[in-house]
């Protein structure tokens, strides 16, 4: 073998190597990866059953329905008019209650309709709204104005942006 042939091995096996690598890290990513949807999103583009997403949107309105032990089932809306109704079997968070923003996670099964979560995370305050909500929100035309800034500015840099706000006002 010339010095010109090794090189093309030592090359080309490097590179084998390293596209190896790359699609692996890909596919392990999208095994991991969560989307999140709406409840208009799921009645436009249906999820094949098994597959792990988020749910978000609004808890309805006397939609709570509390099963015997730690079972619960409820309604998602995104005000809309789709509703997705879940079920969910654990302790619910404290800020949990019907009007208030919710994060699901979890799967439907094969032949229902009703979404299996096993995780479900409840709006922190009024100011709090993660990113991808926010942007969700604006993108089926539910933004409200008095939120703009706080998407971004969660915790005590969106309480201070808040308190900002009001004294620019008087």
């Amino acid at each position: 073998m010339t010095l010109k042939q090794k090189r093309l091995t030592v090359l080309f096996g490097g590179m084998s190597f390293v596209i190896g690598a790359v699609l692996l890290v890909m596919f392990a990513f999208s095994r991991s990866i969560t989307y999140f949807y709406m409840p208009i999103d799921l009645a436009k583009n249906p999820i094949p059953a098994g597959t792990r997403i988020r749910l978000g949107g609004l808890v309805s309105e006397g939609s709570i329905v509390r099963d015997q032990g730690p079972v619960v089932r409820f309604a998602v809306t995104d005000l809309n008019g789709e509703i997705v109704n879940v079920r969910y079997q654990g302790v619910l968070p404290d800020l949990f209650r019907e009007g208030q923003g919710v994060v699901t996670e979890g799967s439907f099964e094969a032949g229902s309709s009703l979404f299996f979560a096993d995780i479900v995370l409840a709006k922190h305050d009024e100011a709090y709204m993660p990113k991808a909500v926010a942007d969700k929100l604006k993108v089926g035309g539910l933004w409200k104005e008095e939120r703009k800034g706080h998407a971004t500015q969660g915790g005590a840099k969106g309480q201070e942006l808040k308190g900002q706000e009001a004294k620019a006002a008087q």
